[in-house]
């Protein structure tokens, strides 16, 4: 009789580890899939944010100027947003473009070619007329301080690609003067005192 309690007792015993088994497996396998999950949902926000382009340009002095500066091109949705700024200026307003060719090494910076114009349109105020170059920007006005910034955001510009609308190899340019945004080619704006080459980030 007491053989067969003890029988009984050993495999109730059994029973009871193998349900313990199973319910600490299925909480791994739960805990793992979770995790999985978490993994995948930060691998797609990643990808995403990868779709923004950058390049950037330092401005160097030409001309006898004191001007230097950074300009800085994110491309998202579609569209490129430039900001630049520049100190050691002269107080006032500055027409600025981008110029068809990525050399600023000539001390007066035109060795940058004329301003980039791949639409063969003529020089004028971008957002009001489509006569206006691609690489037409307005002015940029600099503060009794010497410091100045330009924030620009356009869909004719892209970071590498479609070769009409791509900055990438361009120059862009800080001239002595305003831009009147009407005299052709250039809208009167004087010497070019700062360029910097545009290059990928």
């Amino acid at each position: 009789m007491q053989t067969k309690w003890i029988t009984w007792a050993a495999f109730a015993t059994l029973a009871l580890a193998t349900v313990g088994c199973q319910s600490d497996t299925s909480g791994s396998s739960a805990t793992g899939s979770t995790s999985t999950a978490e993994g995948t949902v930060g691998t797609q926000q990643s990808s995403g944010a990868g779709s923004e382009k950058r390049a950037a340009a330092h401005l160097e002095s030409r001309s006898g100027s004191k001007l230097t500066g950074h300009a800085t091109f994110v491309e998202r949705d579609g569209k490129v947003t430039l900001t630049v700024d520049v100190e050691n200026g002269e107080p006032g307003p500055h027409g600025i473009h981008l110029h068809e060719k990525g050399d600023c090494s000539s001390p007066d910076a035109k060795s940058a070619g004329e301003h980039w114009n791949p639409t063969s349109q003529a020089h004028g105020k971008v957002g009001e007329t489509e006569a206006a170059h691609s690489g037409d920007m307005g002015n940029l006005d600099v503060g009794t301080d010497g410091k100045g910034r330009l924030e620009f955001t356009t869909d004719r510009w892209s970071i590498g690609g479609d070769a009409g609308k791509d900055i990438l190899g361009k120059a862009i340019v800080v001239h002595a003067k305003a831009d009147d945004l009407k005299t052709q080619p250039s809208g009167d704006s004087g010497d070019r005192i700062g360029c910097g080459v545009i290059a990928s980030e």
